[in-house]
């Protein structure tokens, strides 16, 4: 006998081929054939830099994910059980099938870390762990978030496969709001989730952060274990079989959770999971249909008609709004780009004034050091401050662009579409040729000087019967050679001046551009995000009302005989989609109801 899921997941993937809805068909059957495959998926997931990577390495107790400060996951790492240690590069192309490219096995971390054209589909690890002999599959994602929206999608696409979800947050801050938020949206396609809180061996109030966390999930009404662990402590356990080390990490509570929680209870992650996925494509069955069944329940043709003019009113309204927010995401991006370089231009005219006034008295042999570092922490200074800008900015259009549609959704705004800073660290400025003015220069520079004045006075007092050579021609040169090196002094001393200023004003002309342009890109890439959103999202809600109306016009086109089958009919499909909800939600162990009766 198959299992309670796989019937009623064929029943669903029935159920939305019969109305038309081949997406919502095409999803559950791969859903269908990854719950069929071998292998239990845990997904490891969280936003950039909480240590997802570390905590999959202390898991299997080797280092099969990439780690650092400097290093980003770019495509999911499978990690599963094989006899002997082995890896594996899983690419895909335009030209080319899926095909297997065999790595070693410490190799992987470098290739999964570095940045790939879109043909590196995922990264697999096969090591003999009896954690994961059961058939576990540990699967580490690319961080929530990053400035890639790729990788954010490859995290959202294999999440589509998993059975079971680790949220990983550190513990050097509470829960954000995006966590909360991502949290949410990751139990939407799989309920089956732990809370992680890592690094708890850097962080010592991390339990006052561990219960304000449990406060905010239960705010937020999400019911998920949390579990504090401490993958250093864990890793270093391992090493000096330290088994007290190991049992303050807090990793023994974590694998009896995953063995207790995830192996052991396979088939009830399972159904529910299955539940959730087959729940939400029939609610958006229902819609249509019970639409129909009012339309047809309709004791003439008058009430058909205003059914079917109502719905094309809102047809006619969202395809007038969708070109409406169109033009105003491509309007208010334009004038954020403008803004966003004018003040970039600003902030460094600002930084070039200081500048010119700080060299006008300034010596740079003497504090160039000092002005290197001031240059460079006003420069980072300005571009937190106009990127910081460029994210509020964009988070506003995206809030004005909502208000473009006509219904209110959770999820008329995006996630995880603004990409996180791009500030790289500030260069330093190139030193600028210092004339070096030494003893022997001044000395050749006094006597040249002082040449005139001796002549000139030795020839005005041999007038007077005094030697060419005396003291009054002496002293006059002396005077002439001093005023000599002061002013080839005072001359040096100008065109360091002027270099140092020519320096900084090519050093802060190279960082307008460059940053400039990461500020452009990052602008652009909210706006495909931003259009890629809404576009969807237009679609969706077209679709929906496109179905409405071919419900409402085939009532009028129909005779009142008709218009009575087919209202009963409509009844009967609804009544046995409400059927199968309830099969559906009894998977999952706790029924809620689609708001309408059968």
């Amino acid at each position: 006998m198959s299992a309670p899921w796989l019937d009623v997941l064929d029943d669903t993937i029935r159920a939305c081929t019969a109305h038309h809805r081949p997406d919502l068909a095409q999803r559950l059957r791969e859903q269908r054939a990854g719950r069929l495959g071998p292998g239990l998926r845990v997904l490891v997931v969280g936003e950039s830099r909480q240590g997802k990577s570390q905590l999959v390495n202390a898991l299997v107790n080797a280092p099969v994910c990439a780690v650092g400060d400097d290093v980003t996951t770019t495509v999911p790492t499978f990690v599963k059980h094989a006899d002997t240690p082995s890896a594996a590069l899983v690419r895909t192309s335009a030209d080319a099938p899926t095909e297997r490219i065999p790595v070693p096995i410490d190799a992987v971390a470098g290739e999964v870390s570095t940045p790939h054209a879109g043909e590196l589909v995922r990264a697999e690890v096969g090591i003999p762990r009896a954690l994961l002999t059961s058939g576990l599959v540990l699967i580490d994602t690319p961080g929530v978030g990053v400035p890639r929206p790729a990788h954010t999608a490859a995290t959202f696409a294999a999440l589509l496969q998993a059975d079971a979800v680790l949220m990983v947050s550190d513990a050097t801050a509470e829960l954000s709001g995006s966590e909360l938020d991502l949290l949410k949206r990751v139990m939407t396609s799989c309920p089956n989730v732990v809370v992680v809180l890592t690094k708890i061996d850097i962080t010592t109030g991390w339990r006052h952060v561990l219960e304000r966390n449990r406060g905010h999930l239960a705010r937020a009404g999400v019911t998920a274990r949390l579990v504090p662990v401490s993958s250093a402590l864990r890793l270093r356990a391992a090493k000096t079989g330290d088994q007290a080390l190991n049992a303050e990490s807090g990793f023994p509570e974590l694998l009896e959770c995953v063995q207790r929680d995830i192996v052991a209870a396979a088939d009830v992650l399972t159904s529910r999971v299955v539940a959730v996925s087959a729940g939400s494509a029939i609610r958006q069955l229902v819609a249509p249909v019970r639409e129909e069944v009012e339309a047809r329940g309709a004791r003439g043709a008058e009430e058909a008609v205003a059914a079917l003019n109502e719905a094309q009113r809102r047809i006619d309204e969202l395809r007038r709004r969708s070109a409406r927010w169109q033009t105003v995401l491509a309007d208010e991006m334009a004038d954020l780009v403008s803004d966003v370089e004018f003040d970039l231009r600003d902030r460094t005219r600002r930084i070039l004034r200081e500048v010119d006034k700080t060299f006008e008295t300034a010596d740079p042999a003497r504090g160039w050091e000092a002005f290197e570092e001031w240059l460079e922490a006003n420069l980072t200074e300005a571009a937190a401050a106009n990127f910081a800008w460029l994210l509020d900015r964009a988070q506003w259009v995206a809030e004005k662009v909502a208000k473009s549609f006509p219904v209110h959704r959770d999820d008329l705004l995006p996630e995880s579409v603004f990409p996180d800073d791009v500030l790289e660290r500030v260069s330093k400025p190139d030193r600028p040729r210092i004339e070096k003015f030494g003893v022997a220069q001044k000395l050749f520079t006094g006597l040249r000087g002082s040449y005139g004045g001796v002549l000139m006075f030795g020839l005005v007092t041999s007038l007077a019967g005094m030697p060419l050579i005396n003291a009054v021609s002496l002293g006059a040169g002396a005077l002439f050679g001093g005023k000599a090196v002061y002013d080839e002094s005072d001359q040096r001393l100008k065109r360091r001046q002027a270099a140092a200023k020519a320096a900084a004003q090519r050093h802060v002309d190279d960082f307008f551009l460059r940053f400039g342009k990461d500020c452009r890109d990052a602008a652009r890439q909210v706006q495909r995000s931003l259009r890629d959103h809404f576009g969807t999202l237009a679609e969706e809600l077209q679709e929906t009302l496109l179905e409405s109306a071919r419900g409402a016009r085939r009532a009028v086109q129909a005779d009142t005989a008709e218009r009575e089958r087919r209202a009963h009919e409509a009844r009967q499909e609804l009544d046995r989609l409400v059927a199968l909800y309830r099969r559906v939600q009894a998977l999952a162990g706790t029924p809620a109801p689609l708001g309408i009766s059968a």
